[in-house]
C-alpha cells in the first residue's frame, strides 16, 4: 500500500512537471540590406541575449530568438557604415520582417 501511494505521488509530480513548462518555439527576425554586397552580419541584442547571422546576397534571418524587445545592428563593409534599428518586438513563434535596411557611406 505504501509503495502504491509513492508510485501515485511520483506519477502526479511527473505529470505536473510536464505541464508546468511552456514549450519554446522562438521567433525569427529577417530582412534585407541595400546595397546587398555591403552587409556582413546582422545582430539582435536585448538585455539578456545577443544573436547574429551572416548577410548573404543582401538577406539575413536570425532564428530561435526569445520573445522580447531587441535592437538590430547591421554590420557593414567599409566604406559603408554600420546601422541600427531599435524597438524590434519578437513574439514566441512569430516572424518579424524589418524590411530593407539602407546602408550609407
Amino acid at each position: 500500500m505504501k509503495n502504491k501511494k509513492l508510485s501515485l505521488l511520483a506519477i502526479a509530480v511527473i505529470t505536473a512537471g510536464l505541464f508546468a513548462f511552456k514549450p519554446f518555439f522562438g521567433g525569427t527576425v529577417k530582412g534585407t540590406v541595400a546595397p546587398p554586397e555591403a552587409g556582413v552580419r546582422a545582430w539582435v541584442l536585448s538585455a539578456t541575449d545577443t544573436l547574429k547571422a551572416n548577410v548573404s546576397q543582401g538577406a539575413f534571418e536570425i532564428a530561435d530568438v526569445k520573445p522580447g524587445l531587441y535592437k538590430l545592428i547591421i554590420e557593414a563593409k567599409p566604406p559603408f557604415k554600420n546601422t541600427s534599428k531599435d524597438g524590434i518586438q519578437v513574439t514566441d513563434g512569430g516572424t518579424v520582417d524589418v524590411g530593407e535596411i539602407k546602408l550609407s557611406q
